[in-house]
């Protein structure tokens, strides 16, 4: 197929002699941009064709050819490197590259030099791609085949975004798993995801160990999975597991491993594919049934048969996975972040909570690998029971030092859609459109909330009071035991009452009073209270002096201002900081490595189009102009890394 492509290029092209009339019809759509990989008089008289049928051509040159009759014929020209022919004309990533830049849509490889090169048509296959997708039909779906984990895939509904689709699946299964080669399926729109665990030993034994719902994902990525499904009934549940066994015996299959299907809202499933590994989720399945995944395979390796018959694997009780990982779920429902662990606490006290996590207080997150943090995994002996027993174990779980995803994870495990088992691979597009915005507070949320921050903040101030061990400080006056304060929250600014009586606290907001009870324990980085008999952990983040407070309320964390009076009262002189107009630059939204800039100073972009892409945790995310306007400059370069924030691209 890679040399098909190159010489049926060439050999479409040069068929105008002088005893034919060619007709050169400007409304018949081929490419808009074509780069010509080659010089002299090859490269000049492609650009003659491309002119007669309306196409702009891009030239590329080595530096002593920069005056050549080719490069003063293109429509853009491409400097790919010095003379000799190996450092400029072969060498494919400067072409490579070209094409990027200049947005190319095709190649013309001429003759000679890389035209009959196997790699370089390989690396040219975008256009093979989009024939096939027209064949199968959109959308679909372009993935690494030696990939996982959501990274290498794109869907592409036509042949524009299959283009881009193919660009970065291929370079980031490259990244990711050292194999730039791609599938193309159909795309179901709309379907669940469940996967079939499969165990099948050398004797010829196979079992498959019910099913695991894995719909709710972001970029193809599983989130939060269960097990069992809502959805399956035991008829539809046998029918999948026979199937994925019948697959793991017609392969000869020993060992774990995973059947995936696409499940339609009529119960039809349909086969994708299947993992020849242990799965991320693996432990949910141990949950329901008892057995060691790992040991299994082990025992299996080794030649032992399978210990157990189909008849004996249950379904005993819930289990329900988290994926706690180090992103940003505010953008685009999680894009990576990087730090250190400043302080760690897995919620290992709760009762039917496991933590499979390879990192400590102080361990590094960096961009090279998957920002994964830890798999947290609740189980009960029903549904209901396992989702209460995440909510608690995600509100005690403590993560310091950078920006994690449990936000999102809390507010996917109590959503009413979720709850009564109403999914499909779009819930996180379909429930958040607008894209995540944290919890939304309810009239009681709000007043729980500022509840709360206004009796830490009676609270520390009580304690910075007290002078222990220190008998030169009197300790005879009289405590205070009411305040009025001022707390903003959200834009909103309550005036509340609040008195004391030993460790409870009566807050008086709007008319309704809430008492708040702890045991105020602030060198704690959780903070239990009871709020009118309710029992909530919360944690306080950050407080200063200045009365600003962050605390994590079911798992979203709120910003709070809390004065007394009459600071508020004086607070209204103090001058504000103007934002930042965000419209004319364009900063990275995370730590990663330039993979490429497409403009540069004085170009003029449109809105929504290309300037660069930013690679981070193998995940290629292309950053876009928000509006028309000209380049001012140009901040970083391919190859650099950037952090969080930094500027990447001015525009006027």
């Amino acid at each position: 197929m890679s040399e098909m492509f190159c010489f049926v290029f060439v050999c479409c092209i040069i068929v105008s002699r002088a005893q034919y009339s060619t007709v050169y019809d400007h409304n018949e759509k081929t490419f808009d941009k074509i780069l010509i990989a080659n010089r002299g008089e090859i490269a000049c008289r492609v650009m003659k064709t491309c002119k007669k049928m309306g196409i702009k051509t891009v030239a590329v040159h080595s530096d002593v050819d920069a005056n050549a009759v080719h490069v003063k014929m293109a429509d853009e020209a491409v400097c790919v490197g010095p003379a000799p022919t190996s450092k400029s004309y072969l060498n494919m990533d400067a072409i490579m590259n070209a094409i990027r830049q200049t947005g190319a849509q095709a190649v013309h490889p001429g003759y000679g030099f890389l035209s009959e090169n196997k790699e370089f048509a390989k690396r040219l296959d975008a256009d093979e791609a989009v024939r096939i997708a027209n064949e199968i039909g959109y959308p679909v779906m372009i993935k690494a085949s030696a990939g996982g984990g959501g990274k290498g895939m794109r869907i592409a509904w036509n042949d524009e975004e299959t283009r881009e689709g193919f660009r970065f699946s291929s370079q980031e299964a490259a990244s990711s798993f050292g194999d730039d080669r791609l599938l193309i399926e159909k795309f179901i729109d709309n379907p669940r995801h469940i996967e079939i665990q499969v165990l099948a030993d050398k004797h010829g034994n196979a079992l498959w160990l019910n099913e695991r719902e894995c719909s709710i994902q972001r970029r193809n990525q599983k989130v939060v999975e269960e097990a069992p499904s809502t959805f399956l009934d035991p008829e539809t549940r046998r029918a999948m597991g026979e199937q994925a066994v019948s697959l793991a015996k017609a392969v000869n299959y020993s060992s774990a491993g995973t059947v995936e299907f696409l499940v339609d809202s009529r119960k039809n499933f349909y086969f994708l594919e299947m993992n020849t590994r242990l799965q991320v989720e693996h432990p949910i399945t141990e949950c329901i049934t008892g057995l060691d995944l790992v040991q299994q395979m082990i025992r299996i390796a080794k030649g032992f048969p399978l210990q157990h018959t189909q008849a004996e694997i249950p379904i005993n009780g819930w289990a329900i996975e988290s994926r706690v990982y180090a992103e940003d779920p505010y953008k685009s429902f999680g894009l990576p972040s990087i730090g250190r662990l400043s302080q760690y606490q897995e919620p290992l006290n709760l009762h039917n909570v496991r933590v499979d996590s390879g990192i400590e207080e102080g361990s590094d997150i960096s961009i090279y690998y998957d920002p994964m943090i830890s798999k947290l995994v609740t189980y009960g002996a029903t549904r209901a029971e396992a989702l209460k027993k995440m909510e608690d174990a995600l509100d005690n779980y403590v993560i310091r030092g950078v920006t994690h995803n449990i936000p999102l994870l809390r507010e996917i495990i109590v959503h009413p859609r979720f709850i009564s088992g109403d999914i499909s691979t779009k819930f996180l597009p379909e429930v958040y459109p607008e894209g995540f915005k944290g919890h939304q507070l309810t009239a009681t949320g709000r007043k729980e909330l500022l509840a709360t921050a206004a009796s830490l903040f009676v609270a520390a101030q009580l304690r910075a009071q007290k002078f222990l061990g220190d008998l030169r400080v009197s300790n005879t006056q009289q405590e205070r035991r009411s305040w009025e304060l001022c707390v903003e929250l959200e834009k909103g600014v309550h005036m509340l009452g609040v008195s004391r009586s030993g460790a409870t606290y009566t807050v008086e907001i709007d008319g309704d009073k809430l008492e708040v009870s702890s045991d105020w324990n602030l060198a704690s980085p959780l903070l239990t209270v009871t709020l009118n008999g309710i029992h909530r952990t919360l944690q306080c983040l950050s407080r200063n002096a200045a009365g600003e407070i962050s605390l994590q309320y079911l798992g979203t964390t709120f910003k709070l201002r809390v004065l007394s009076k009459l600071a508020a009262a004086l607070s209204v002189h103090m001058p504000e900081k103007v934002p930042e107009d965000t419209s004319s630059i364009l900063r990275s939204p995370m730590p990663g490595t330039v993979v490429a800039v497409s403009v540069k100073a004085g170009d003029t972009v449109a809105e929504g189009q290309e300037i660069c892409v930013i690679e981070a945790m193998k995940m290629q995310n292309s950053m876009t102009a928000a509006k028309t306007a000209k380049v001012r400059s140009v901040h970083c370069k391919p190859g650099e890394t950037v952090g969080e924030g930094d500027l990447l691209v001015e525009l006027e």
